[in-house]
């Protein structure tokens, strides 16, 4: 099933405060601190509404974004006619079963975006062909939400997100048996006339350890470089809301 399947018209908005910047400098730095060869080429794997892939552009990387929901690279395309970038390339795809034109220097997946895969099989499928399209020493740089985010922070909560014609209220189930945490969200959206229309949508997110992740990576041909606790590259530790991994194509 699609992810955002409504969200994605209110999804820009309710997240203006993110810092995206900072991301994409995390991102650039780590991949020009580890390559091996200059990097030209970047994939940025389940990219959303582009907004992260316009900031590595901005660093002079050659960009494709490929993401599952038609709505969020709708406002990608958007953004990219209203500012006059015709050099983007996205691409509508299951970041389980993408295909490409050809081989990239390094690829990106951020926003746990990982953990929307809830079956460890499907993680496996998806390094396996972030594999099969970086160059040999290709950097691979990615985040997944960390189980304290999810039975700490996340755990049966609720949260509100809004700004002054939209709002998304967020209630949290999470299975410790299972390791799912179900998001019920209900959106509002103001309409010309003043009134608003609501939407409702489930999205699930699955809860990895550190350890199922790496293996996954070591099986599927990569080298583990590093893993961090925050885009200021401290070590990773159990107490980190999300984990950034750092990993190399070996092939």
């Amino acid at each position: 099933m699609e992810q955002y399947s409504q969200l994605y018209s209110v999804y820009d908005e309710l997240n203006e405060s993110y810092d995206y910047d900072s991301l994409a400098r995390f991102l650039c730095n780590t991949i020009k601190e580890n390559e091996k060869t200059p990097t030209s080429l970047v994939l940025d794997l389940a990219c959303g509404t582009g907004k992260l892939t316009f900031k590595l552009r901005e660093y002079g990387y050659d960009m494709t974004g490929i993401d599952l929901s038609s709505g969020m690279l709708s406002k990608a395309h958007e953004y990219a006619i209203n500012n006059g970038i015709g050099d983007v390339l996205f691409l509508c795809q299951d970041m389980t079963e993408f295909e490409l034109y050809g081989t990239v220097d390094a690829c990106v997946c951020t926003l746990d975006s990982i953990n929307y895969l809830t079956k460890i099989s499907d993680v496996k499928r998806c390094f396996s062909l972030v594999h099969n399209y970086l160059i040999p020493d290709g950097i691979f740089v990615f985040d997944i939400n960390t189980p304290f985010r999810f039975k700490e922070i996340y755990g049966c909560n609720d949260f509100v997100l809004e700004n002054e014609s939209s709002l998304c209220a967020w209630q949290n189930e999470y299975n410790e048996k299972t390791k799912i945490c179900k998001f019920y969200l209900s959106i509002f959206k103001e309409n010309e006339d003043g009134s608003y229309s609501r939407y409702d949508e489930i999205q699930k997110e699955k809860c990895y350890k550190k350890t199922q992740i790496e293996k996954a990576l070591l099986e599927c041909g990569f080298e583990i470089i590093t893993i961090y606790g925050d885009t200021d590259k401290k070590i990773a530790e159990n107490t980190d809301e999300k984990w950034y991994f750092v990993a190399r194509c070996k092939k």
